[in-house]
């Protein structure tokens, strides 16, 4: 599902039901900004899945409310074009190919519809593991509080050129082979279905 204030809507109620039982600080609510695009994971109309796509602007990306002075360091390669991922919630029913189909869109948009080179994404430290070793991320600074959520998060950044190999290599070869290769890229889409996504992508944009 796409970027539509029902989709939003939906998403907020997610994403506070989730950051809730987590014990993070809220409410949280999605507007309309030409710069956010919210991608959610639906099942039978029920959405269980959301994260946003923050583009970097004049007035700057969320991480840098914390980690401007890591942003900043990334934005000054040459040619860079840096994004992030935040509003990241997954309802316990949620299966991890969904949360694969969903990252994988992200990177999509990023990096085809947006030309971004990195994307970030604040963690708590409980997750860092799982993006380190199974996407590649790597950690910018020191773990700082996140005062949206009121909670302690690493800085990580991942470079789209590396995405894009991890999926070219592993894309749609599936659970068990995601489990041998301990990478989460076997569940994105394969490189032919990445490439006709693209295509109803720029045809609907």
């Amino acid at each position: 599902m796409f970027d539509t204030v029902d989709a939003r809507s939906k998403a907020s109620l997610l994403i506070n039901k989730m950051y809730s039982w987590r014990g993070y600080a809220g409410p949280h609510r999605l507007t309309d900004d030409p710069n956010r695009i919210t991608l959610t994971a639906s099942d039978k109309g029920e959405v269980i899945g959301t994260l946003t796509l923050g583009l970097d602007s004049p007035g700057g990306i969320l991480a840098d409310e914390v980690f401007k002075h890591e942003v900043d360091k990334v934005r000054r390669i040459r040619g860079a074009r840096v994004c992030e991922i935040t509003k990241l919630a997954f309802d316990s029913g949620s299966s991890r190919v969904q949360m694969a189909s969903l990252f994988h869109l992200s990177v999509l948009y990023a990096r085809d519809l947006h030309h971004c080179t990195h994307i970030f994404i604040e963690i708590n430290p409980r997750h860092r593991r799982f993006y380190e070793t199974m996407l590649g991320f790597k950690r910018l600074g020191d773990l700082k509080v996140n005062p949206r959520v009121a909670a302690p998060a690493y800085l990580l950044v991942v470079e789209l050129a590396y995405v894009s190999e991890q999926i070219q290599k592993f894309g749609g070869q599936g659970p068990q082979s995601a489990m041998s290769a301990r990478s989460f890229y076997p569940l994105f889409y394969s490189p032919d279905e990445e490439r006709g996504i693209v295509q109803r992508l720029r045809n609907i944009h």
